[in-house]
């Protein structure tokens, strides 16, 4: 019998003591107000469709050490291993002129952009970024790319 692969997400800990998200707080306070009939947050559900706690730092792990391979085979591996396919449009682009060198998947977590090229081949969108030539955006969080640690060191551009 053929073993079934790991998804390429993990879930993350949301029970834990001082994690917020989202921005819950305004409508927190708007929910319970008869000020206005036509309140929005009062006909609303209280979730709104948000989904907490999972990581896909597997998935661009993945689909990085994929580049250079058949896009459609690709894809459905990894649609195959994954809870939705939304995650995979936030680093494949359809096109080079689509994509984006780098994307945020966390709080200083960059992935590099990725594309499909013409004969359907998963491709970087700038090969040429690395963690050697990206600039941190601030001083205080340590970013990394792709997994590694930013080399560079902050520069204040303003001054």
């Amino acid at each position: 019998m053929k073993r079934q692969k790991k998804p390429l997400y993990r879930s993350v800990n949301t029970k834990t003591r001082g994690v917020r998200h989202g921005s819950g707080a305004k409508s927190k306070w708007e929910r319970n107000t008869k000020v206005s009939e036509n309140n929005k947050s009062m006909k609303q559900s209280m979730h709104s469709g948000q989904r907490h706690g999972f990581d896909y730092t597997p998935l661009f792990k993945f689909l990085l050490s994929r580049v250079g391979d058949d896009w459609a085979e690709v894809h459905s591996e990894a649609v195959a291993r994954l809870d939705r396919e939304e995650p995979i449009t936030w680093m494949v682009a359809a096109s080079y002129s689509e994509g984006s060198p780098f994307f945020r998947a966390g709080e200083s977590s960059y992935f590099s952009g990725l594309y499909v090229d013409e004969d359907n081949v998963l491709a970087v969108v700038d090969p040429g970024l690395t963690a050697d030539t990206m600039e941190p955006f601030c001083a205080c969080c340590t970013h990394t790319l792709n997994g590694i640690r930013l080399t560079t060191p902050y520069s204040d551009k303003t001054n």
